[in-house]
């Protein structure tokens, strides 16, 4: 179960800084998440390595994990793993956090501590923001749930997840085994 206390973006950057503890501003609402666990991390670590592969052999952009990206002027999000166009990253500080702008793709990994609620406002959040893409997946249930900007919402069950949208003319494919399996490692 998250925590939540109100405050202004001024404030959210002024917090400092802690080993396992993971910040988001939720329109305003300060939400502290739990440590993710190690299947979290797995999965997480997985997808952020088959993009990285695939977004630099297209040279497409840039994968990053656990960044903070402000969506709105009350509104900051960590996505697991993200996705940024080349051009997005030529606009950005690389040094400065939160990123200025929604990622092209925010992966979320769900956790036991999320709630339905709190998983579709950061889809909303995201997509509002200019995302192309939101891919959630489901650790338990071994799918993954694509939304995308034209309202689309598409599941994925364990096969072989396709996607197009984010990467313009180039169409990623993941076997969700990949993700799932640790022993397939």
């Amino acid at each position: 179960m998250s925590t939540t206390t109100r405050v202004s973006f001024e404030e959210f950057l002024k917090l400092p800084e802690e080993d396992g503890k993971h910040y988001e501003l939720d329109e305003g609402k300060l939400v502290m998440e739990p440590s993710a666990t190690f299947r979290h991390n797995f999965i997480r670590d997985q997808i952020a390595a088959h993009l990285r592969r695939f977004v630099k052999e297209h040279r497409l952009g840039r994968i990053t994990a656990e960044s903070g990206f402000r969506l709105g002027p009350q509104t900051v999000r960590n996505p697991d793993v993200a996705f940024i166009t080349e051009q997005h990253r030529k606009k950005i500080d690389i040094d400065r956090t939160p990123i200025l702008g929604a990622p092209a793709l925010a992966v979320e990994v769900v956790s036991p501590s999320n709630s339905a609620e709190d998983m579709m406002a950061k889809i909303r959040q995201y997509l509002a923001a200019g995302s192309q893409a939101v891919w959630v997946i489901y650790p338990g249930l071994r799918l993954v749930e694509v939304h995308d900007a034209a309202g689309t919402r598409e599941v994925v069950e364990p096969a072989l997840l396709k996607e197009r949208g984010p990467f313009g003319k180039h169409t990623f494919s993941l076997p969700l085994t990949s993700i799932f399996d640790e022993d397939e490692q």
